[in-house]
């Protein structure tokens, strides 16, 4: 049985036949941000090599996998291959390099990569500040009542996992000046841990998934909301982002991803329009879905379903599929 029916049988529970899928010409995106070495006790369900060369195994088999850009430019022209998928990566993790880069030559699996080049050479995204200051505070009770958190417990794992789901919201939506100063406090408040600079690439990293055939991506400097962001700012975010990129690269970087990526919530028309106005051919956002012709390029929809047993996220996979655009034929019981 092919890897994609079999995900459709367990995806429908169904004890006497499986589902018939019919494919058209649509494209489906999957988006993935760290791939780490190990189970992580903060996060157990963020995927592991293991897990992901499994996921790949999968994908491998059942679908066919493009570079985005080609993948689009195929699906413009309406001769988009059935079963198409792009594998996508956000914001420029060592790990995509250094982890996922091999898993995907040896399935021989095309990715992009979008990259916040701000954060290259040992900086850190504002969410794993967060992150790491709470996995090595020296404190066992924080108190954050200046944010209208009041004091939150951090001795266990569990209540540390529970502190930064409340944290990561009030830090993410601030702009770039106050995120900067709400990261610093709450280092202090941690007790002044020392926090790894390794967790994203270095440029010489960058170069090697773009000698390796991989596409790069601009995913803007400092990875702002920007829907929070003045315009001016938005737009050399976007474009400074994309510079220092095709800088490192030697070559054309045509595709962008919307920081966060939520329409009308984190980027809305206005970035749209910075987009095809600084010369992308292409963005993608987060927005759950799959693309037929005739889709929005500037708003191209992806997803990843999040379950940690391979069987449970093929078929979580398809039915992502079947919910969109797909369409599905339940025999009769």
């Amino acid at each position: 049985m092919n890897m994609l029916d079999w995900g459709l049988a367990g995806a429908a529970r169904l004890p006497a036949a499986a589902m018939a899928l019919r494919t058209g010409p649509q494209l489906s995106t999957l988006i993935f941000h760290r791939i780490l070495p190990e189970t992580d006790p903060l996060f157990p369900n963020e995927v592991t090599a293991q897990r992901f060369d499994r996921m790949m195994a999968v994908v491998a088999r059942s679908f066919k996998v493009m570079p985005l850009a080609q993948a689009c430019q195929l699906l413009e022209q309406g001769r988009l291959p059935a079963r198409a998928l792009s594998i996508t990566f956000d914001d420029g993790y060592a790990d995509n390099e250094e982890i996922a880069l091999p898993i995907l030559k040896r399935h021989g699996l095309p990715a992009s990569f979008f990259i916040a080049t701000g954060f290259l050479d040992g900086g850190r995204m504002f969410n794993d500040t967060v992150i790491e200051c709470l996995r090595h505070t020296r404190v066992d009770v924080l108190d954050l009542q200046c944010w209208g958190l009041g004091k939150l417990p951090a001795a266990t794992v569990q209540q540390r996992r529970a502190a930064i789901g409340k944290v990561l919201p009030y830090i993410k939506y601030l702009d770039l000046q106050a995120r900067e100063s709400a990261l610093a406090q709450l280092l202090v408040v941690c007790g002044s841990p020392v926090l790894s600079q390794k967790l994203m690439m270095r440029r010489a990293q960058v170069q090697s998934l773009h000698a390796s055939g991989m596409e790069i991506g601009a995913h803007t400097v400092n990875h702002p909301i920007l829907t929070a962001t003045p315009d001016a700012v938005a737009r050399d975010e976007i474009r400074r982002g994309r510079d220092a990129l095709q800088d490192m690269i030697q070559g054309p970087v045509t595709s962008l991803a919307y920081p966060n990526g939520r329409p009308d919530v984190d980027y809305d028309h206005r970035h749209v329009r910075m987009a095809r106005e600084l010369g992308f051919a292409r963005a993608v956002s987060t927005s759950k879905g799959v693309c037929a012709p005739g889709a929005d390029l500037y708003q191209l929809p992806r997803f990843t379903p999040w379950d940690t047993a391979l069987p449970a996220w093929m078929a979580r996979l398809v039915m992502t599929l079947k919910s969109t655009r797909f369409k599905v034929a339940l025999p009769a019981s």
